[in-house]
């Protein structure tokens, strides 16, 4: 059995995606027990930065750390808020300069259906293969979060910026022609931006998820209403689990809950 506080699965780029479970006393590589009877108890809780054992409030925080953390100002959702570049601080700003003065790509993802998104360069390919994108191509890259942030709000006037999440995980998304999107996009882009777009690596990247049997009817589980739960694990896509009876658990939104795992 495995013990531990939630956190989101690391994954590793491969043929089919590696997915991890970082747990108090091991790293728990989750491929090798797709087929297997996996059981989840609940057994508590535990904020992701001050370990207080108070319920989580959002994102594997307490309610005050969501509040006073800077992992969790409205920039992290909303790029355009940022003003790290400004000089000015939102919580902190040695940490907002950090994460926000650094290149930024905005990307046309191909999950549920095709969306719009920003994440931090170095976040590439783990921010596609999270939202669970069979598809993924960066269209800008810009020297910090704001920037990317104001191209993100010039295309989400014709670009979703959302994840039909049952649809990503019953594998629906038609095809798409990626060249007319790309123009799209470009066309759409503010001027002062098209400087930053980029003019190699025009294929989208090809992800590939490790699922033997996608859901029909989706049904997700509520680990703290429940406490607990077992089942057939059948695949790995995004940051869920899916179950050979349709039941989803999304790790990601249930960091800093405390669980047992067991196999078998």
């Amino acid at each position: 059995m495995f013990s531990g506080v939630l956190k989101k699965m690391n994954t590793e780029f491969d043929h089919s995606i590696r997915y991890y479970l970082d747990l108090e006393n091991d790293f728990v590589a989750l491929n090798q027990y797709l087929d297997q009877i996996i059981s989840l108890e609940m057994t508590g809780y535990e904020c992701l930065t001050c370990s207080s054992s108070e319920p989580i409030f959002r994102q594997g925080f307490c309610k005050k750390c969501f509040f006073e953390n800077p992992n969790a100002g409205d920039w992290i959702m909303r790029p355009e808020l940022s003003t790290a570049h400004l000089n000015i601080e939102d919580r902190d700003l040695s940490y907002e300069k950090k994460i926000q003065l650094q290149p930024h790509i905005v990307y046309l993802a191909l999950s549920s259906h095709l969306k719009v998104g920003v994440t931090r360069k170095s976040q590439l390919p783990t921010r596609w293969i999270d939202q669970g994108a069979h598809e993924a191509l960066a269209i800008l890259e810009v020297p910090n979060r704001y920037l990317a942030g104001v191209g993100e709000v010039a295309l989400k006037n014709y670009f979703s910026d959302k994840t039909n999440w049952r649809k990503m995980l019953q594998n629906e998304a038609d095809p798409i022609d990626w060249t007319l999107e790309r123009n799209k996009a470009i066309d759409h882009l503010p001027n002062d931006l098209k400087p930053y777009i980029l003019k190699e690596n025009l294929t989208p990247l090809q992800i590939l998820f490790p699922v033997n049997q996608y859901p029909k009817k989706v049904k997700s589980l509520n680990l703290i209403k429940e406490h607990s739960f077992s089942g057939v694990l059948k695949g790995i896509k995004g940051q869920y689990l899916i179950f050979e009876d349709d039941t989803v658990f999304n790790i990601r939104s249930n960091e800093g809950l405390k669980v047992n795992l067991s196999i078998g």
